[in-house]
C-alpha cells in the first residue's frame, strides 16, 4: 500500500486506527488469541454472577464459564464442528467451485473486458456499490463473488484494487438492509416484529413488505454515499497502488465474443431450469405451503449451489466454445485451482470459527445486548432522540452479535412494545433497527465474512491487517450511519409511507 496519504483530520484519525490495528498479530493468530481471551473472560464474568432475563422468552441467561469441566470438554469435543459449522465456510467453498471453472475457462476475464472496457470510468464505482447492495437478494453470495470482483475491476481500470474491494464490501455488507426487491431478510425480521407487537396487541400482523418503499430509496442513497466515500476518502487515502498484482485487459477477440454469447445462452438455460423448479405453484423448490421465500424454502436454502451452477454452466460453455476447456480434466483443474487459492481463508475460518463459537457459548454477547437495550429503555428518551439513540445502540450491539435475527429477537420484545406505547408503529421501529444493523457490519471482526474479506485483500497487499481493513471501512460506516439516519428523520418528518402495510404511527 502506498504511504502517500492526505493530512486532513479524518485521514490522520484513520491512520492512527490503521497503525494501532496493524500492530496486532496476524489475523489467524489474533483470532486464536481472541478465542483464548474469551475463555478467560467467560470465567471472570461467571465469577461476577452476571445474568439477564431474555425479554422475549423470560429465560434467565447466565454467563457460562468455559474454563469449567463442562467448558473445557466442549472446547475439545466441538472444535471440528466449530470449523465445519462456521457459516461462511461451506458458502464460500461451494460457490468457489463454480467460480473456479468460470475463471479457468476465461469467462470471468472476458466478461470483465466486455463490461469494463466499454463502461465510463465515472460510473464504475457506483455500479459496484449498487451491485453489492442488490446481491443481498442472493443471500451471502455477494461476499464471495462481488467483493473480489470489485478489486479485479478496479485493477483492470488501473486503479487501486483495494478501493474496488472496499466499495463492493460497503455495498454488500454496509448496505445489507437496502434493496429494490423484498429479500430473504424481510420476512425473517417481520416475523420477529409481529411476535413482539403481539405482546401489546395480540391481533397485530406485520407483512414482509412493510419497509419496502424506504429500502428502495435507501438503495439509491447508499449507492450515492458509498460512491462518494470511495472517490473522496478511500481512493485518495490509498494513493497509487504499488503492489505486484496487475490485471490488464486487452480488446475482446472474436472467439471470446462467440464464447460470451454461448455462455449467455447457457446461463439463461440454467436460470430457466431453476425457474421451472420455483415458478409453478407446486414447484419442487417451494416449501410445503407453496412459499418461495418464507418457511424454510428450499429455494432460499439452495441459493449457494445455484450460484455455483450459474457460474459453472456458462463457464463450461465458454470454455468448450473457445477451446480453453477440452475435457473433464480441465474442469477438475478449475475446481482444484479454486480450492488451492482458498488456503489462507480455510486457516482463518478454523481460527475464527473457534472464537465465534466460544463467544456464543459464553453468553457474553447476549448479556451485553440485553443490558444495552435495558439501559436505553431506562434513559427514557422520547421522539426522534429516542429513535436516533436506538439506531446507535443497535449499531453498537451489531459489532458483537452479527446475526440480524438474533439481535432483533433480543431487542424487539423490549423496544417494539415500548415504542408502541409512545405511538410509534412496530414497522417503524423495525426500520430504525435495520439501519443500525447494517452500518457497522463492515467494521466488526465478529461479522461472519470479515475473515474472508481479509483473505481477499491479502492478495493485493500481503501486509494487510485488521487495522488497515477497519480504517478503510470506517468512513463508510460513519457516513452510512449519519446520512441514513438523516434520511429516516426526513421521512418521519414528512410522514412518507415506508412500505405496503407499514405505517409510521401505531
Amino acid at each position: 500500500m502506498s504511504k502517500e496519504k492526505n493530512n486532513g483530520i479524518i485521514d490522520r484519525s484513520l491512520n492512527i486506527v490503521e497503525k494501532v490495528g496493524n500492530k496486532l498479530p496476524h489475523p489467524i493468530t489474533l483470532f486464536f488469541m481472541l478465542a483464548g481471551l474469551t475463555l478467560v473472560l467467560s470465567w471472570v464474568v461467571s465469577l461476577m454472577g452476571l445474568s439477564v432475563e431474555h425479554p422475549g422468552t423470560g429465560e434467565t441467561i447466565e454467563a457460562v464459564n468455559l474454563l469449567s469441566r463442562y467448558g473445557i470438554r466442549r472446547v475439545f469435543s466441538e472444535a471440528v464442528d466449530n470449523f465445519t459449522g462456521f457459516a461462511p465456510l461451506g458458502t464460500v467453498l461451494v460457490a468457489m467451485l463454480g467460480v473456479g471453472v468460470a475463471d479457468k475457462s476465461g469467462l470471468i476475464k472476458a466478461a470483465l473486458k466486455k463490461i469494463v472496457l466499454g463502461a465510463p470510468d465515472r460510473y464504475i464505482t457506483a455500479a459496484i456499490v449498487f451491485a453489492g447492495i442488490m446481491s443481498n437478494v442472493a443471500s451471502d453470495a455477494g461476499y464471495v463473488v462481488l467483493v473480489p470482483l470489485g478489486a479485479i475491476i478496479f485493477a483492470a481500470k488501473g486503479r487501486h484494487p483495494l478501493a474496488g474491494l472496499a466499495a463492493a464490501f460497503a455495498g454488500v455488507s454496509g448496505g445489507f438492509s437496502a434493496n429494490l426487491l423484498v429479500s430473504t431478510l424481510d420476512p425473517l425480521l417481520a416475523g420477529i416484529t409481529e411476535e413482539a407487537a403481539q405482546l401489546m396487541d395480540p391481533a397485530y400482523a406485520v407483512a414482509p413488505t412493510v419497509n419496502w418503499y424506504f429500502m428502495i430509496a435507501s438503495t439509491f442513497l447508499v449507492t450515492f454515499v458509498g460512491t462518494w466515500v470511495t472517490e473522496r476518502i478511500v481512493v485518495p487515502r490509498l494513493g497509487e497502488y504499488e503492489g505486484e498484482y496487475t490485471e490488464k485487459l486487452e480488446e475482446l477477440t472474436a472467439l471470446e465474443a462467440k464464447g460470451l454469447r454461448s455462455a449467455l445462452v447457457w446461463l439463461l438455460v440454467a436460470i430457466a431450469a431453476v425457474a421451472a423448479l420455483v415458478v409453478p405453484a407446486n414447484g419442487i423448490l417451494r416449501n410445503d405451503a407453496g412459499g418461495i421465500i418464507t418457511g424454510g424454502s428450499p429455494f432460499v436454502a439452495g441459493m449457494v449451489p445455484m450460484i455455483a451452477i450459474f457460474f459453472f454452466v456458462p463457464g463450461l460453455a465458454f470454455g468448450l466454445k473457445t477451446g480453453s476447456i477440452e475435457d473433464d480434466s480441465d474442469v477438475a483443474d478449475g475446481f482444484s485451482e479454486a480450492m488451492s487459492d482458498m488456503g489462507m481463508y480455510i486457516a482463518l475460518a478454523f481460527a475464527a470459527g473457534q472464537f465465534v463459537a466460544y463467544f456464543g457459548w459464553s453468553n457474553i454477547g447476549t448479556i451485553l445486548a440485553i443490558n444495552g437495550a435495558e439501559f436505553l429503555q431506562a434513559v427514557n428518551f422520547t421522539g426522534l432522540p429516542m429513535i436516533i439513540a436506538f439506531i446507535i445502540v443497535a449499531g453498537f450491539i451489531n459489532i458483537f452479535i452479527g446475526s440480524a435475527s438474533a439481535k432483533w429477537a433480543i431487542m424487539a420484545p423490549v423496544f417494539v412494545p415500548m415504542l408502541m406505547e409512545l405511538g410509534y408503529s412496530p414497522e417503524f421501529t423495525q426500520l430504525a433497527y435495520r439501519i443500525g444493523d447494517s452500518v457497522t457490519n463492515i467494521i466488526s471482526p465478529l461479522m461472519s465474512y470479515f475473515a474472508i474479506i481479509i483473505a481477499f485483500a491479502k492478495k493485493y497487499d500481503e501486509k494487510m491487517g485488521i487495522g488497515t481493513l477497519i480504517s478503510t471501512m470506517m468512513p463508510y460506516s460513519f457516513a452510512f450511519m449519519i446520512i441514513w439516519t438523516i434520511m429516516l428523520i426526513v421521512w418521519f418528518t414528512f410522514g412518507l409511507p415506508i412500505g405496503p402495510g407499514g405505517t409510521l404511527f401505531y
